[in-house]
């Protein structure tokens, strides 16, 4: 089955670069390609793409509030964003918005590839470095208060094995890394995360990821 990608970037030579490394990989095409978020969203609306790999940073309707459009839609378009984790100030929001994972304009082009195919999958591109990092970035843009919120009532309804486990997944752990901290089998790891997505009505590891650090089941090392 080949997976339709859609590409937005306000500058033509990465559309072009990109085109041509997804165009040559045979279980991949290229649909579409738009040059800023307004017609990001409406591509991906008419053509329906299964990932649109979207720039960050764009004029206009910026790569957020376009992915914030496409995944409220009813397609299940999924959004994989180009960043640059050095000084992109957005990360934590483009996350908030619905996108599946990130990868980098210099990353290597086989893990391009790779990255688009994992978003296609139904999974999310969220690797446990860049977890850390992201939490360790945004953990002091939280607003001070006087006293600790309570969790999200949203936490309520699940066990506290399942809760250990949204803290772990929010610590940037794999499944594997679950398994072993808790003694339990891959599979059994496995079920428990598909558990939460459920009962938290997350669309995938990086909303769990956000979940688990709003509701401050992680710690931040300062």
């Amino acid at each position: 089955m080949t997976v339709r990608v859609l590409l937005a970037d306000d500058q033509p030579l990465v559309r072009t670069a990109l085109q041509m490394v997804i165009t040559d990989a045979p279980d991949l095409e290229v649909v579409g390609e738009a040059g800023d978020g307004a017609e990001a969203a409406a591509l991906a609306e008419t053509l329906t793409p299964d990932v649109v790999v979207m720039d960050i940073r764009m004029p206009g309707t910026d790569g957020i509030e376009a992915t914030r459009r496409i995944t409220a839609g009813p397609s299940g378009t999924r959004v994989l964003m180009l960043t640059t984790f050095d000084d992109d100030e957005y990360v934590y929001g483009a996350l908030r918005a619905g996108a599946s994972g990130f990868i980098v304009k210099d990353m290597a082009l086989d893990d391009i590839l790779a990255a688009v195919r994992v978003v296609a999958a139904g999974d999310s591109l969220i690797a446990p470095g860049v977890t850390r990092r992201l939490i360790a970035e945004f953990a002091d843009r939280r607003p001070p208060t006087a006293t600790t919120p309570a969790p999200p009532r949203r936490l309520t309804g699940i066990t506290d094995r399942e809760r250990e486990v949204l803290t772990l997944i929010g610590s940037g752990l794999t499944n594997a890394e679950i398994a072993e901290k808790l003694c339990i089998s891959g599979a059994t790891a496995k079920t428990y995360v598909t558990r939460l997505l459920s009962k938290l009505g997350a669309r995938d590891r990086v909303q769990l990821v956000i979940l688990a650090y709003e509701a401050e089941l992680v710690t931040v090392n300062p």
